[in-house]
């Protein structure tokens, strides 16, 4: 039982050192000596648990999806009107995305290797569907399609994590992403533009 705990062990520390590797670097960046190294692990000790850089980032892709799905259940699994739950699900996975290194390298992956399924092909049916539902509600403005608050959906939520990328290797403090993002939606759903003044009756 001993050599079972101490042999997970040592694949998650893989896992995340590959993650932590991935992220900053890119799959073209990263090799095994390197994820071996940040392990702190013999490459004998990484290679028994994963043959290739192959493996490991589908791995890192398939725990990121896995924790992206979990992410969006925990955003869905409550009683809110369908638009402020579709804006929570985006807060949320910003919010997964600024504390788990994991999910960041996974959505990088997906952008660098071929053939991998698109990151938002997970959450944003869900969101999909919540505006839709939220226009037959009556909960969006009549000049307000659901497909195009979708495409603002995804564009936030992708502007959320180059904001986060710019951010978190420089050292500097910043804003915390997913209140960012809060802020953003306030001020789509508020507008930015105040209303037109009424005309002056003296100037008439």
């Amino acid at each position: 039982m001993a050599q079972q705990e101490r042999a997970t062990r040592t694949r998650a520390a893989v896992i995340d050192a590959a993650a932590a590797e991935f992220d900053a670097h890119g799959y073209e960046g990263t090799s095994l000596a390197m994820i071996s190294k940040t392990a702190g692990l013999s490459m004998g000790a990484v290679t028994f648990h994963f043959a290739s850089k192959s493996a490991l980032a589908d791995t890192v892709q398939e725990e990121g999806r896995r924790r992206t799905q979990a992410a969006l259940k925990r955003a869905t699994n409550h009683s809110a009107a369908a638009l402020e739950t579709a804006m929570r699900v985006t807060v949320e996975l910003t919010g997964l995305l600024e504390r788990e290194p994991l999910v960041r390298a996974a959505v990088r992956l997906v952008r660098e290797r071929p053939g991998s399924d698109v990151w938002s092909d997970i959450w944003l049916p869900s969101v999909r569907e919540l505006l839709e539902e939220a226009h037959e509600q009556g909960h969006l403005h009549s000049d307000a399609q659901p497909a195009d608050v979708v495409l603002l959906a995804e564009m936030l939520t992708a502007g959320a994590e180059v904001y986060l990328r710019t951010r978190l290797g420089s050292g500097a403090r910043f804003d915390s992403a997913s209140a960012s993002l809060e802020r953003a939606w306030q001020l789509a759903l508020d507008g930015i533009a105040p209303a037109r003044p009424l005309a002056d009756p003296a100037s008439g």
